[in-house]
């Protein structure tokens, strides 16, 4: 019974097999049957889209995006968790770097022998080690480096480096010997009229007695102090004299006004109270946009008040049509000069020279300037050998938009308050008046601005910054300035363990007081004189007709 069941079963499948290629033919034939006939136009849009499928990606422009700008330098540098250890030469150098932060921060307060202690014990923390150390090689380094930035300072800041045959000027270099009478060596007159004769000069150049008199002096040991002196000194001044000159017409030989009046120092001033490089009174000074207050005084600065000076001599000669009367009018006073020329009648200065009708610190001064000039053209030949000039002043400007303490301004830039100083003569006090444009160390003035304006404006009269050393505390920081620790945290956003492990280099924001005024010293009694300045440097008069010359 089970076998006819399963023979029925086989006998089906072979059927099925034998059936399936006719069925499946018998399905396409249906199939195409049913599906409607592709036109030729259907076919060539089928054949256009395949086309366009195949086609390359269309190319789009290139969008150009502008960069972040870079985000302004930051006090806090970023430390590094991980601590290595210190041997007995880094220890060593970490001492000598506070004490000479510590002596940088008295030089900037004014305390010139606390600050030599401090650059001795920075010193002591080096020479005290033993000579076989391990890294023996960076404490000689340190010292190297020390003893050249100590160097520096002191030369600067501390009043050790005036080389003995350097000059200190006070007061016009001149002042004393305008009033003398020198010598003539007759051997130098034919010299100087040959060298005078095959000399170019913008400045008529005469020679004289008069003139040979103070060419016998600057050759003179004493004399030559002077001149050497100056023309060294006028290096820091000379390429931007040179260029106002030139803008304003004026001869270049006329620099040596400069040394004649002040010895090229930006701070002198006279017994008559002339002030600045070009020894302007206060009333000529306000003339010519020399402003002045509690803070600052442009007749300071070198620059405006060489403009000033050139302006002044150009109008001088606008009067007289001569640069002898011009010169004399600048050292007595215009009103002097124009006197005396109506009272001979000759509008010559040698004329008046002879008839000593002007004083006899003027009759002195044009000469003593002529001979200058002469001399130092050719130096070789009068024996002089010339010093190495002083290397031109280089600088940026920064806007200051609030009262800002000079000190504050050294720590940003990490130089001395002496150097923010010299860069600055015009300023009075140690704070720089909001809109003052302040002169900084060159390519430092991004980097000062930021460090400025991380500081509130209404504190910057006061505050301060410090750069970390590594063996620093804050009891010590507080203590350096006179602050308390909590207002430091407080200035910086710190808690106390910041200072657990401090970096060195990192910046501090210090909440320091400001600077204390020096009390004001009682100006002495000046000796009055008949001859020096008479009108000196007065407002300018009005332009008058000159007596014609004979």
């Amino acid at each position: 019974m089970t076998s006819r069941p399963t023979t029925s079963l086989l006998t089906a499948f072979l059927a099925l097999l034998l059936l399936a290629p006719s069925l499946n033919a018998q399905f396409w034939k249906r199939k195409k049957q049913q599906s409607p006939a592709i036109s030729p136009a259907t076919a060539s849009q089928l054949v256009e889209a395949m086309m366009v499928d195949m086609a390359p990606a269309p190319e789009y422009p290139e969008i150009t995006v502008a960069a972040l700008p870079a985000k302004p330098p930051v006090l806090f540098t970023p430390r590094n968790p991980a601590t290595p250890p210190v041997s007995q030469a880094q220890r060593a150098v970490r001492e000598a770097d506070r004490h000479f932060q510590y002596g940088k921060f008295f030089i900037q307060e004014g305390k010139p022998e606390q600050a030599r202690q401090e650059f001795d014990l920075a010193m002591e923390s080096l020479m005290d080690l033993p000579a076989d150390l391990p890294d023996r090689a960076l404490i000689d380094r340190k010292s190297e480096e020390l003893i050249r930035n100590i160097h520096r300072y002191d030369l600067e800041s501390l009043g050790a480096g005036i080389a003995p045959g350097e000059a200190v000027y006070t007061q016009s270099p001149l002042e004393e010997i305008l009033d003398l009478t020198f010598p003539v060596d007759p051997r130098l007159k034919g010299r100087t009229q040959a060298q005078v004769q095959a000399a170019q000069s913008q400045l008529p150049l005469v020679v004289n007695d008069a003139v040979l008199s103070y060419i016998n002096y600057f050759t003179s040991t004493r004399g030559q102090r002077t001149l050497l002196n100056g023309i060294k000194r006028a290096g820091r001044y000379r390429e931007m004299i040179s260029r106002i000159f030139a803008e304003e017409g004026v001869p270049q030989e006329l620099i040596f006004l400069a040394q004649a009046e002040s010895g090229f120092m930006p701070r002198a001033v006279s017994r008559k109270a002339a002030t600045g490089m070009w020894q302007f009174v206060r009333r000529t000074g306000q003339d010519y946009g020399l402003n002045q207050s509690t803070l600052h005084d442009d007749r300071l600065d070198p620059e405006k008040a060489t403009r000033a000076a050139a302006r002044h001599l150009s109008d001088l000669y606008k009067l007289s049509g001569d640069w002898y009367l011009a010169m004399a009018a600048y050292n007595c006073g215009p009103y002097c000069v124009e006197r005396a020329v109506q009272r001979t009648g000759y509008a010559d200065f040698w004329e008046l020279h002879r008839r000593n009708a002007i004083p006899r610190e003027t009759r002195n001064y044009v000469p003593a300037i002529l001979a200058m000039v002469i001399v130092s053209r050719n130096l070789e030949a009068y024996g002089l050998q010339s010093l190495p000039p002083e290397a031109p002043l280089d600088y940026d400007t920064i806007h200051v938009a609030a009262d800002t303490n000079l000190g504050l301004i050294a720590d940003a830039a990490d130089v001395p308050l002496a150097d923010i100083r010299e860069l600055n003569p015009a300023l009075i006090r140690t704070v720089a008046p909001a809109g003052f444009d302040v002169r900084v160390p060159a390519r430092q003035a991004r980097e000062v601005l930021a460090a400025i304006e991380a500081v509130p404006e209404d504190k910057r009269a006061a505050w301060r910054l410090h750069r970390i050393s590594s063996s620093d505390t804050l009891a010590s920081i507080a203590r350096q300035y006179s602050t308390a620790a909590n207002s430091i945290l407080a200035a910086n956003q710190l808690d106390s363990s910041f200072f657990e492990a401090p970096e060195d280099g990192e910046v501090l924001l210090i909440p320091a007081s400001a600077p204390k005024a020096a009390p004001a010293k009682r100006k002495a009694p000046v000796r009055r004189t008949t001859a020096r300045r008479t009108a000196s440097k007065s407002a300018k008069p009005a332009p008058r007709k000159v007596a014609a010359r004979k």
